[in-house]
This record gives structure tokens, C-alpha cells and sequence, in this order.
């Protein structure tokens, strides 16, 4: 008998304390849904101190706001942060609540750096791919020609800095920089000139033959001023030149 009594009045505790939690989720619903808690402001933060350039509110209204749901306690920060990053310019967002009806939204936007490929998309300084207009790309001048195999994007990121470098001698700079499907680099100047520098044999290949065009560079102009369209550095020994009307000869074997 005293057995059935404190399984009665176990059972009963469980119960009553199912019932107080069950009213107290209800009365936390209740609250959560008071009108005080509906999101009133969104508002954008860059990361750093530096103002956002592209990222603006019309765009954010039309691509981001209809996919934000729910209310301070409601809302999935989560798919808050995945609705902005869909906004163009946006590499990447975070997202905190502030009491009682604000949230935060801190975004990265992608810094241009050229185009990629031939299907209109950009690359940033981080070597990231994306999808943005391109007149606000190029506010600042028209930028440099990107272009390689699929994964590549930051390899090219970073030989471009490189042959930035390399050809600082000469007061030339790449305008595009490509890697073909077979791993041959090619550069354009920013004096038109086409240079072919082909595979890499080992870690200092392309940098043996940019020095190599760096040094004789200053022969080649005066004797054909700006008429240079094409050096083809493939060649461990010497070179193919191309200028308008005339070729030059070939020393060694192309790799």
C-alpha cells in the first residue's frame, strides 16, 4: 500500500511539474509574440572602418529583406546571414540581435581586383569569384583580364602580384593575366605587348624569364619603339618577337 502511495504521489509531481512547464512556455510564447519584439531595424555594419561602397539599402530591400521571417526571439540568424550573403557584393555577413527589436548585420563586401573568364563574373583581391555589375566594378578604371582553369582563382591572384612585380623595372604592368588549360601562363601589358611564358618547370621558371625579357626589354624598344606586339619567352636560350611587319629569330627548343 505505501508502495502504490509513492508511486501515486510521484506520478502526480510529474505531472504537476509538466504543467508548470508547459505554462511557463506558454506565457514565454506569449511574450515573444508582443508586438515590442518585432524587428523594427536591420541595420548594416561594414567590417573595419572602412564604408561600404556597394552594398546598398535598395539592394539589400529587393534580394535580402523578403527572405528574412519571424521576430526578435523567432528569427534564424543563421538564415539571416545566408539572405545577405546572396546580396551582390557580399563575400561574407554576420549577424547579431540587439534588444528588443534590432538586428546587426556586419558584411565583408568583395574588393575587385579584375574580370574572370569570358562570362561576365569578377575577381576579388582574395581571390574569390563572383557575380556583381560591372560599371560599379570599374568606378575607379577599367580593370585587368583574368582567366584559368576552374580552382586556379588564387594561384592567378597570386602570380599576378608577382609579374606586378617583376616587370616594375620596366614601369610595365600585367592588364591580363591567363593560365590555359594545359598550365601555360600568358601575360598583356599595359603597352599592348603580348608575353607567352608558357609552363612551369620549376619554382623559379617564369621569374628566370620575365628577367630575362626585363633585361633586354630597353634593346628591343629602341631599335622597335612601340611596334612590339608579341615575346614568346619559351625558350631557355632566347626568344620569338613579333613586332608589326617583322619576326625575329629563335634560339633552343620550346618548352
Amino acid at each position: 500500500m505505501w508502495h502504490d502511495v509513492r508511486m501515486l504521489n510521484a506520478t502526480t509531481s510529474a505531472l504537476l511539474g509538466l504543467l508548470v512547464l508547459g505554462l511557463l512556455a506558454s506565457g514565454l510564447w506569449w511574450v515573444a509574440q508582443r508586438p515590442m519584439f518585432t524587428l523594427k531595424t536591420i541595420r548594416i555594419e561594414p567590417v573595419g572602418e572602412m564604408p561600404l561602397r556597394h552594398v546598398n539599402p535598395s539592394t539589400v530591400r529587393t534580394t535580402a529583406l523578403p527572405r528574412i521571417k519571424g521576430n526578435f526571439f523567432t528569427t534564424n540568424l543563421d538564415a539571416v546571414r545566408v539572405a545577405f550573403e546572396a546580396v551582390p557584393w557580399v563575400r561574407r555577413a554576420s549577424v547579431r540581435r540587439e534588444w528588443p527589436n534590432k538586428l546587426i548585420v556586419t558584411v565583408e563586401e568583395h574588393e575587385p581586383l579584375g574580370t574572370w573568364g569570358d562570362d561576365g563574373r569578377l575577381l576579388s583581391v582574395k581571390g574569390d569569384v563572383f557575380t556583381a555589375n560591372l560599371a560599379e566594378a570599374e568606378e575607379d578604371g577599367e580593370l585587368p583580364e583574368f582567366a584559368g582553369p576552374e580552382g586556379s582563382e588564387k594561384e592567378v591572384v597570386a602570380r599576378y602580384r608577382e609579374l606586378n612585380e617583376w616587370f616594375k623595372p620596366i614601369s610595365l604592368a600585367p592588364d591580363s593575366v591567363r593560365l590555359s588549360g594545359r598550365y601555360a601562363w600568358s601575360v598583356r601589358l599595359n603597352n599592348g605587348m603580348q608575353v607567352e611564358l608558357g609552363r612551369e618547370q620549376s619554382k623559379t621558371t617564369l621569374k628566370d624569364r620575365v628577367e630575362r625579357l626585363v633585361k633586354i626589354y630597353p634593346q628591343l624598344v629602341n631599335r622597335l619603339q612601340d611596334r612590339i606586339e608579341n615575346v614568346d619567352m619559351r625558350y631557355p636560350n632566347g626568344m620569338a618577337l613579333k613586332a608589326q611587319g617583322l619576326k625575329f629569330g629563335i634560339e633552343g627548343k620550346k618548352k
